[in-house]
């Protein structure tokens, strides 16, 4: 292995900033590096290495660049993401020989900032389901045992990091498809609050549940890609102006003093929830994360179980996605159904037939759940819980149907402890915290306040020290 490809993203930008090595030698490595791994995991079809090199020509560097410049490091956008002149299916059959002719917003911010796209990951089609696999690439698979799924939707993304292919790519995240890849991949994905990174043209430019985010093997590496993803663009009527201090100087400072981020004199304070009581879960994962909660109270925090109520967190997020695909996807794909996945197909008709009444309620349970977030976190600085219901499972299965005897109603209803925090609008991360006695990645999900990005950061990479996790990548994948 390349040993270029063995440096973190932050490191790697330290390297090219300082003039170690160039943008050149590094997409070199990462082309060796996909070629080397890709038939084992199929994380990254469509590769654009011409595009890059051009681009890695014309970069200039700027006096005073600001946050998140990265100085000409490749990475990987995921496939549900326009890149100008670059294949982009959103895995549908229905979409296969698609080029773009315009980036999404979030892609040119990333190049202004100097990322170098040399391949699109890939994704479940229309990112519908956390298991990535299409009639379009076929299915990647999970690193650390090819035998299982990685998750999804940001799947692609999520091996492409931990197998060194790239130092960094991008994901989005609906109902967890940035955190639960990470869970199951063994490395490090945050979804942001809505607004913290622009993204567009969307067809429902107002919605808060879809964002786009950062993934890396590192909490640094993710600190680093959300400064240069994050920024005002009036473009996207939800955009947030970036933050006073950037997300790596608030990691950093927060590393330097050495004591857990809190708002309140007598230190950190967390609730713990295994489950949220909403569905079982794997009696394994929970020890893991239990194990990892045992690390942060050691670490100085006040952890206890007065996690907030989410009842009808299920039936609300099973009618708003239903309404999102029926506005967004729906009018891309009624004409083309026998090209489409029927999963696809009955979630956006589950929308067209909601009622008013319905939607209604929905929302009023949403609020409800958004009101009983903002009174918890007047108590607490965070709350954890697993990422994932169960640990990685066999990529052949389309859906996860049971756990710990509880039947699962729909193809998403495993996603619960991600979907359920995607309703809060609050910024949520995963990090790896352990393994299970087969060696497979245990995330543990971390929720903080709406807009706390940078002390959900802070805690993480404290976190992510103390657990000394990070020897663990590149995966090879076995």
């Amino acid at each position: 292995m390349n040993e270029l490809i063995r440096l973190t993203a932050r490191q790697a930008v330290d390297g090219l900033k300082n003039g170690d090595f160039t943008p050149a030698e590094l997409i070199d490595a990462a082309e060796a590096r996909i070629a080397e791994v890709e038939p084992k995991v199929n994380a990254l079809p469509t590769r654009c290495f011409e595009r890059a090199r051009a681009a890695a020509a014309r970069l200039e560097r700027p006096e005073n660049p600001g946050p998140g410049y990265l100085y000409g490091l490749p990475m990987a956008i995921k496939d549900l993401v326009e890149v100008s002149g670059v294949r982009t299916t959103w895995g549908s059959r229905a979409f296969a020989d698609h080029i773009s002719t315009r980036s999404d917003w979030s892609v040119e911010r990333l190049e202004a900032k100097g990322a170098l796209i040399v391949a699109k990951a890939n994704t479940p089609e229309f990112g519908a389901g956390a298991q990535t696999f299409n009639d379009v690439f076929g299915t990647t698979t999970n690193p650390w045992n090819t035998a299982l799924t990685p998750g999804g939707s940001s799947g692609g993304s999520a091996v492409a990091v931990a197998t060194g292919e790239v130092w960094l790519a991008d994901g989005s995240d609906l109902g967890g498809s940035l955190r639960i890849p990470a869970s199951f991949a063994g490395v490090v994905g945050l979804r942001p609050s809505p607004g913290r990174v622009a993204t567009g043209p969307r067809a429902l430019p107002f919605d808060t549940l879809a964002v786009n985010g950062p993934m890396g093997r590192t909490v640094g590496d993710v600190a680093l890609l959300l400064d240069a993803q994050s920024g005002l663009d009036t473009r996207d009527p939800l955009t947030l102006p970036p933050p006073g201090e950037s997300f790596v100087a608030a990691v950093d400072r927060q590393m330097t003093l050495g004591r857990l981020p809190s708002r309140f004199a007598g230190g950190c304070r967390i609730a713990f929830s295994p489950d949220l009581e909403l569905c079982p879960v794997d009696p394994e994962v929970v020890e893991v994360c239990q194990a990892a909660m045992r690390r942060l109270e050691k670490l100085g925090t006040t952890v206890d179980d007065r996690a907030p109520s989410f009842k009808d967190a299920e039936d609300c997020f099973q009618v708003l996605r239903a309404i999102n695909f029926a506005a967004s996807v729906w009018p891309r794909i009624k004409d083309k159904q026998e090209l489409v996945k029927p999963e696809v197909i009955w979630n956006a008709q589950k929308g067209l037939q909601h009622s008013a009444e319905e939607i209604a309620i929905a929302r009023q349970q949403q609020g409800a759940l958004y009101n009983r977030i903002a009174a918890f976190f007047e108590r607490h600085d965070f709350l954890a819980l697993p990422t994932v219901v169960a640990p990685p499972f066999d990529h052949r299965v389309r859906y996860l149907e049971e756990v710990n005897g509880r039947k699962f109603d729909t193809y998403i209803s495993w996603l619960v402890l991600t979907f359920a925090v995607t309703l809060t609008g609050t910024p949520a991360i995963s990090v790896p915290v352990g393994f299970t006695k087969s060696g497979l990645p245990v995330g543990l999900q971390l929720v903080a306040r709406p807009r706390g990005e940078a002390e959900l950061l802070a805690l993480s990479a404290l976190l992510e020290a103390d657990l000394a996790l990070g020897t663990h990548n590149p995966v090879e994948p076995r």
